[in-house]
Protein backbone atom coordinates (compact mmCIF):
# COMPACT_ATOMS: atom_id res chain seq x y z
CA UNK A 1 0.00 0.00 0.00
CA UNK A 2 1.43 3.79 -0.76
CA UNK A 3 1.62 5.85 1.88
CA UNK A 4 1.12 9.62 1.88
CA UNK A 5 1.97 12.24 4.57
CA UNK A 6 4.47 15.23 5.64
CA UNK A 7 7.03 14.39 8.01
CA UNK A 8 7.62 18.35 8.85
CA UNK A 9 5.07 19.40 11.58
CA UNK A 10 3.10 23.01 10.70
CA UNK A 11 3.33 25.19 13.28
CA UNK A 12 -0.20 26.76 12.91
CA UNK A 13 -2.51 25.77 10.82
CA UNK A 14 -4.99 28.86 8.85
CA UNK A 15 -2.51 29.45 6.30
CA UNK A 16 1.02 31.76 6.02
CA UNK A 17 2.73 33.00 8.48
CA UNK A 18 4.10 36.32 9.10
CA UNK A 19 7.64 37.29 11.28
CA UNK A 20 6.98 40.42 13.71
CA UNK A 21 8.60 42.06 16.76
CA UNK A 22 6.54 42.51 19.73
CA UNK A 23 7.96 43.91 23.13
CA UNK A 24 9.20 40.48 25.34
CA UNK A 25 6.64 41.02 27.90
CA UNK A 26 3.85 40.98 25.61
CA UNK A 27 5.08 37.78 23.49
CA UNK A 28 4.26 34.89 25.59
CA UNK A 29 0.61 36.50 25.86
CA UNK A 30 0.44 37.47 22.10
CA UNK A 31 1.39 33.60 21.07
CA UNK A 32 -1.00 32.00 23.54
CA UNK A 33 -3.85 33.90 21.79
CA UNK A 34 -2.95 33.41 18.67
CA UNK A 35 -2.83 29.94 19.22
CA UNK A 36 -6.23 29.47 20.42
CA UNK A 37 -7.73 31.86 17.27
CA UNK A 38 -5.34 29.53 15.39
CA UNK A 39 -6.84 26.32 16.55
CA UNK A 40 -10.30 26.78 16.94
CA UNK A 41 -10.44 27.41 12.72
CA UNK A 42 -13.01 30.09 13.64
CA UNK A 43 -13.16 33.87 14.99
CA UNK A 44 -13.90 37.18 14.02
CA UNK A 45 -12.74 40.44 14.54
CA UNK A 46 -14.90 43.63 15.47
CA UNK A 47 -14.09 47.71 16.53
CA UNK A 48 -15.71 48.71 19.49
CA UNK A 49 -14.95 52.45 20.88
CA UNK A 50 -11.47 52.48 21.71
CA UNK A 51 -10.69 48.81 20.85
CA UNK A 52 -10.46 46.17 18.49
CA UNK A 53 -12.16 42.95 19.25
CA UNK A 54 -10.95 39.14 18.78
CA UNK A 55 -13.78 36.88 19.39
CA UNK A 56 -14.23 33.16 19.22
CA UNK A 57 -17.06 32.70 17.21
CA UNK A 58 -19.40 29.77 19.93
CA UNK A 59 -20.41 26.22 17.86
CA UNK A 60 -24.12 26.17 17.57
CA UNK A 61 -25.95 23.65 19.44
CA UNK A 62 -29.29 22.11 17.51
CA UNK A 63 -31.34 20.09 18.90
CA UNK A 64 -31.97 16.51 17.07
CA UNK A 65 -33.94 13.47 17.22
CA UNK A 66 -33.71 10.41 15.22
CA UNK A 67 -36.25 11.30 12.24
CA UNK A 68 -35.27 14.92 12.09
CA UNK A 69 -32.81 14.91 9.45
CA UNK A 70 -29.49 17.68 9.77
CA UNK A 71 -29.66 20.42 7.77
CA UNK A 72 -26.29 20.01 5.88
CA UNK A 73 -26.17 23.38 4.68
CA UNK A 74 -24.98 24.00 8.39
CA UNK A 75 -22.14 22.15 8.08
CA UNK A 76 -18.74 23.25 6.81
CA UNK A 77 -18.18 21.90 3.24
CA UNK A 78 -14.39 20.45 3.61
CA UNK A 79 -14.00 18.48 0.45
CA UNK A 80 -12.99 18.63 -3.51
CA UNK A 81 -15.65 15.98 -4.07
CA UNK A 82 -19.23 15.64 -4.34
CA UNK A 83 -19.69 12.27 -3.50
CA UNK A 84 -22.73 9.42 -3.95
CA UNK A 85 -23.22 8.39 -0.56
CA UNK A 86 -21.43 11.51 1.15
CA UNK A 87 -21.54 12.07 4.83
CA UNK A 88 -21.77 15.95 5.22
CA UNK A 89 -25.07 15.09 7.10
CA UNK A 90 -23.15 12.63 9.27
CA UNK A 91 -20.60 15.41 10.93
CA UNK A 92 -22.88 16.65 13.93
CA UNK A 93 -22.83 12.92 15.38
CA UNK A 94 -19.37 12.35 14.56
CA UNK A 95 -18.52 15.27 16.95
CA UNK A 96 -21.04 14.70 19.55
CA UNK A 97 -19.98 11.21 19.20
CA UNK A 98 -16.11 12.05 19.41
CA UNK A 99 -16.40 14.71 22.13
CA UNK A 100 -17.91 11.99 24.58
CA UNK A 101 -14.94 10.62 24.57
CA UNK A 102 -13.07 11.22 28.02
CA UNK A 103 -9.72 11.80 25.84
CA UNK A 104 -8.64 12.71 22.42
CA UNK A 105 -8.47 9.30 20.49
CA UNK A 106 -4.41 9.03 19.28
CA UNK A 107 -5.69 8.13 16.02
CA UNK A 108 -9.40 8.02 13.47
CA UNK A 109 -9.13 5.07 11.04
CA UNK A 110 -10.94 5.84 7.68
CA UNK A 111 -10.85 2.61 6.17
CA UNK A 112 -13.69 3.38 3.18
CA UNK A 113 -13.14 7.48 2.98
CA UNK A 114 -14.68 7.73 -0.64
CA UNK A 115 -14.55 11.84 -0.26
CA UNK A 116 -13.42 11.83 2.97
CA UNK A 117 -15.61 14.41 4.79
CA UNK A 118 -14.90 12.73 8.19
CA UNK A 119 -11.44 12.36 7.84
CA UNK A 120 -11.14 15.99 6.84
CA UNK A 121 -13.38 17.46 9.66
CA UNK A 122 -11.40 15.36 11.88
CA UNK A 123 -8.63 16.81 11.13
CA UNK A 124 -9.63 20.50 10.48
CA UNK A 125 -11.25 20.56 13.94
CA UNK A 126 -9.06 18.45 15.67
CA UNK A 127 -11.42 15.98 17.13
CA UNK A 128 -8.41 13.43 17.16
CA UNK A 129 -4.41 13.56 17.32
CA UNK A 130 -3.95 12.33 13.53
CA UNK A 131 -5.82 10.70 11.06
CA UNK A 132 -5.70 8.03 8.61
CA UNK A 133 -7.94 7.41 6.17
CA UNK A 134 -7.89 4.69 3.06
CA UNK A 135 -9.05 4.56 -0.58
CA UNK A 136 -9.04 1.27 -3.19
CA UNK A 137 -10.49 3.17 -6.37
CA UNK A 138 -7.54 4.47 -8.29
CA UNK A 139 -8.84 7.91 -9.27
CA UNK A 140 -9.56 9.06 -5.74
CA UNK A 141 -6.59 7.88 -4.89
CA UNK A 142 -4.65 9.64 -7.30
CA UNK A 143 -6.36 12.91 -5.81
CA UNK A 144 -5.40 12.26 -2.49
CA UNK A 145 -2.18 11.59 -3.32
CA UNK A 146 -1.31 14.61 -5.24
CA UNK A 147 -2.81 16.73 -2.94
CA UNK A 148 -0.79 15.65 0.91
CA UNK A 149 2.72 14.88 -1.78
CA UNK A 150 3.58 18.56 -2.35
CA UNK A 151 1.10 19.03 -5.75
CA UNK A 152 -1.89 20.42 -4.02
CA UNK A 153 -1.02 24.02 -5.79
CA UNK A 154 -0.66 22.51 -9.30
CA UNK A 155 -3.86 21.04 -8.77
CA UNK A 156 -5.36 24.16 -7.77
CA UNK A 157 -4.34 26.04 -10.39
CA UNK A 158 -5.18 23.11 -12.97
CA UNK A 159 -8.79 23.35 -11.87
CA UNK A 160 -8.62 28.02 -11.43
CA UNK A 161 -7.07 27.29 -15.57
CA UNK A 162 -9.03 24.89 -17.24
CA UNK A 163 -11.74 26.47 -19.54
CA UNK A 164 -15.20 24.48 -19.03
CA UNK A 165 -17.28 23.50 -21.99
CA UNK A 166 -18.62 20.60 -23.41
CA UNK A 167 -15.79 20.04 -25.98
CA UNK A 168 -12.95 20.39 -23.23
CA UNK A 169 -14.44 18.27 -21.02
CA UNK A 170 -14.93 15.32 -23.34
CA UNK A 171 -11.59 15.47 -24.64
CA UNK A 172 -10.05 15.54 -21.32
CA UNK A 173 -12.41 12.94 -19.94
CA UNK A 174 -11.88 10.47 -23.32
CA UNK A 175 -8.20 10.75 -22.75
CA UNK A 176 -5.78 8.43 -20.82
CA UNK A 177 -3.85 9.93 -18.06
CA UNK A 178 -0.20 9.96 -18.22
CA UNK A 179 0.99 10.74 -15.12
CA UNK A 180 -0.74 10.58 -11.47
CA UNK A 181 -0.97 14.38 -11.78
CA UNK A 182 -3.41 13.86 -14.55
CA UNK A 183 -4.99 11.51 -13.55
CA UNK A 184 -6.25 13.07 -10.27
CA UNK A 185 -7.25 16.16 -12.44
CA UNK A 186 -9.78 14.08 -14.71
CA UNK A 187 -11.09 12.48 -11.40
CA UNK A 188 -11.93 15.94 -10.02
CA UNK A 189 -13.21 16.99 -13.24
CA UNK A 190 -15.60 13.59 -13.83
CA UNK A 191 -16.59 14.32 -10.31
CA UNK A 192 -18.15 17.29 -10.66
CA UNK A 193 -19.65 17.32 -14.15
CA UNK A 194 -21.13 13.83 -14.36
CA UNK A 195 -24.70 13.35 -12.70
CA UNK A 196 -24.53 13.30 -9.17
CA UNK A 197 -20.83 13.20 -8.85
CA UNK A 198 -21.18 9.25 -9.72
CA UNK A 199 -17.87 8.17 -11.47
CA UNK A 200 -19.02 4.44 -12.19
CA UNK A 201 -18.98 3.36 -15.89
CA UNK A 202 -21.64 4.60 -17.73
CA UNK A 203 -22.67 7.66 -15.70
CA UNK A 204 -23.49 10.59 -17.77
CA UNK A 205 -23.22 13.99 -17.99
CA UNK A 206 -25.05 16.82 -16.19
CA UNK A 207 -27.63 18.31 -18.51
CA UNK A 208 -29.57 21.07 -17.26
CA UNK A 209 -28.56 21.04 -13.82
CA UNK A 210 -28.93 23.53 -11.47
CA UNK A 211 -30.95 26.78 -12.21
CA UNK A 212 -29.93 25.75 -15.93
CA UNK A 213 -26.19 25.72 -15.72
CA UNK A 214 -25.72 22.29 -17.39
CA UNK A 215 -21.85 21.66 -16.66
CA UNK A 216 -21.22 24.88 -14.66
CA UNK A 217 -23.69 23.73 -11.95
CA UNK A 218 -21.25 22.01 -9.57
CA UNK A 219 -17.82 23.69 -11.33
CA UNK A 220 -16.73 25.93 -8.85
CA UNK A 221 -13.19 26.61 -9.44
CA UNK A 222 -12.10 29.13 -6.70
CA UNK A 223 -13.99 27.21 -4.30
CA UNK A 224 -11.93 23.99 -5.36
CA UNK A 225 -8.76 25.56 -5.50
CA UNK A 226 -9.20 26.68 -1.78
CA UNK A 227 -10.43 23.80 -0.58
CA UNK A 228 -7.00 21.29 -2.18
CA UNK A 229 -5.17 24.16 -0.27
CA UNK A 230 -6.70 24.18 2.59
CA UNK A 231 -6.33 20.68 2.89
CA UNK A 232 -2.70 20.78 1.96
CA UNK A 233 -2.28 22.94 5.26
CA UNK A 234 -2.85 20.00 6.87
CA UNK A 235 -1.32 17.60 5.24
CA UNK A 236 0.77 16.97 8.84
CA UNK A 237 -2.22 15.64 11.03
CA UNK A 238 -3.21 13.34 7.74
CA UNK A 239 -2.25 10.25 6.39
CA UNK A 240 -3.89 8.80 3.34
CA UNK A 241 -3.21 4.79 2.24
CA UNK A 242 -4.42 3.56 -0.79
CA UNK A 243 -5.51 0.06 -1.23
CA UNK A 244 -7.40 -2.31 0.74
CA UNK A 245 -9.56 -0.80 3.70
CA UNK A 246 -9.60 -4.71 5.26
CA UNK A 247 -5.68 -4.21 5.14
CA UNK A 248 -6.00 -1.20 7.01
CA UNK A 249 -7.94 -2.11 10.07
CA UNK A 250 -5.77 -5.68 10.03
CA UNK A 251 -3.10 -3.43 10.46
CA UNK A 252 -4.72 -1.34 13.14
CA UNK A 253 -6.99 -3.32 15.30
CA UNK A 254 -4.80 -3.89 18.21
CA UNK A 255 -4.44 -0.21 18.56
CA UNK A 256 -7.12 0.65 21.49
CA UNK A 257 -6.70 4.03 21.75
CA UNK A 258 -7.50 4.51 18.15
CA UNK A 259 -11.08 5.19 16.79
CA UNK A 260 -12.53 3.67 13.65
CA UNK A 261 -15.45 5.21 11.46
CA UNK A 262 -16.58 2.58 8.58
CA UNK A 263 -18.82 4.03 5.66
CA UNK A 264 -18.57 1.03 2.95
CA UNK A 265 -20.13 0.77 0.35
CA UNK A 266 -23.94 -0.19 0.65
CA UNK A 267 -25.47 -3.24 0.06
CA UNK A 268 -28.19 -1.67 -2.26
CA UNK A 269 -26.38 1.45 -4.09
CA UNK A 270 -23.15 0.28 -4.93
CA UNK A 271 -23.12 -1.27 -8.05
CA UNK A 272 -24.64 2.04 -9.79
CA UNK A 273 -22.61 4.40 -7.90
CA UNK A 274 -19.05 3.22 -7.20
CA UNK A 275 -16.40 1.63 -9.67
CA UNK A 276 -15.33 -0.06 -6.61
CA UNK A 277 -18.31 -1.99 -4.58
CA UNK A 278 -17.97 -5.15 -3.96
CA UNK A 279 -17.59 -5.82 0.19
CA UNK A 280 -17.78 -8.66 2.06
CA UNK A 281 -20.32 -7.77 4.80
CA UNK A 282 -20.04 -10.13 7.18
CA UNK A 283 -16.26 -10.11 7.04
CA UNK A 284 -16.53 -6.25 7.87
CA UNK A 285 -18.42 -6.93 10.93
CA UNK A 286 -16.32 -9.21 12.24
CA UNK A 287 -13.70 -7.12 11.79
CA UNK A 288 -14.93 -4.49 13.53
CA UNK A 289 -15.86 -7.17 16.44
CA UNK A 290 -11.83 -7.56 16.51
CA UNK A 291 -10.67 -4.12 16.85
CA UNK A 292 -10.13 -3.21 20.19
CA UNK A 293 -10.91 0.78 19.71
CA UNK A 294 -14.30 2.11 19.70
CA UNK A 295 -16.12 2.63 16.10
CA UNK A 296 -19.00 3.51 14.78
CA UNK A 297 -20.44 2.40 11.08
CA UNK A 298 -22.96 3.86 8.94
CA UNK A 299 -25.14 1.73 6.81
CA UNK A 300 -28.13 1.15 4.69
CA UNK A 301 -31.22 0.81 6.97
CA UNK A 302 -31.87 -2.85 5.77
CA UNK A 303 -32.94 -5.99 7.66
CA UNK A 304 -29.94 -8.01 6.72
CA UNK A 305 -27.77 -4.83 7.74
CA UNK A 306 -29.94 -4.98 11.27
CA UNK A 307 -29.31 -8.36 11.62
CA UNK A 308 -26.07 -8.62 11.23
CA UNK A 309 -25.77 -6.00 13.92
CA UNK A 310 -27.60 -8.14 16.19
CA UNK A 311 -25.55 -11.37 15.53
CA UNK A 312 -22.38 -9.41 16.16
CA UNK A 313 -23.98 -8.15 19.33
CA UNK A 314 -23.65 -4.43 18.15
CA UNK A 315 -25.97 -1.51 18.64
CA UNK A 316 -28.43 0.06 15.74
CA UNK A 317 -30.80 3.07 15.41
CA UNK A 318 -31.88 4.40 12.78
CA UNK A 319 -31.28 8.45 12.01
CA UNK A 320 -32.94 10.18 9.20
CA UNK A 321 -30.73 11.90 6.80
CA UNK A 322 -31.53 13.52 3.11
CA UNK A 323 -29.91 12.02 -0.16
CA UNK A 324 -28.86 13.47 -3.37
CA UNK A 325 -32.38 14.21 -4.49
CA UNK A 326 -33.08 16.22 -0.96
CA UNK A 327 -35.98 12.38 -0.20
CA UNK A 328 -36.27 11.97 3.75
CA UNK A 329 -33.96 8.57 4.31
CA UNK A 330 -32.82 6.74 7.07
CA UNK A 331 -29.68 4.83 7.83
CA UNK A 332 -28.26 3.09 10.40
CA UNK A 333 -25.59 3.98 13.24
CA UNK A 334 -23.75 1.08 13.97
CA UNK A 335 -21.42 0.73 17.40
CA UNK A 336 -20.44 -1.34 20.52
CA UNK A 337 -22.20 1.35 22.65
CA UNK A 338 -24.43 4.45 21.40
CA UNK A 339 -25.15 6.21 24.87
CA UNK A 340 -23.87 9.35 23.36
CA UNK A 341 -26.76 9.61 21.02
CA UNK A 342 -28.94 10.25 23.81
CA UNK A 343 -27.11 13.48 24.62
CA UNK A 344 -29.55 15.18 22.75
CA UNK A 345 -28.29 17.52 20.42
CA UNK A 346 -25.71 18.01 18.22
CA UNK A 347 -22.74 20.33 17.10
CA UNK A 348 -23.57 22.15 13.94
Amino acid sequence: MARSSTTFPRKWASDKTTVIRVPVGMADALLHIARRFDESGSFRIREEPGCLVLELIPTRRVRYTADRPINVASVPQRSPFRYPGGKTWFVPYLRDWLQSKSKLPTRFIEPFAGGAIVSLTVAFERLAKHVVFAEFDPGVAAVWRVVLNGQAEWLAKEILNFELSLPNVRRLLDASPENIRDKAFQTILRNRVQRGGIMAAGAGLVKAGENGRGLMSRWYPETLARRIREINHLKDRLTFVEGDGFALLEEQKADKDAVFFIDPPYTLAARRLYTRWQIDHPRLFAAMRACKGDFLMTYDNTPEIAALAAEFGFEAKAVAMKNTHHAKMTELLIGRDLGWFNLGSVTA
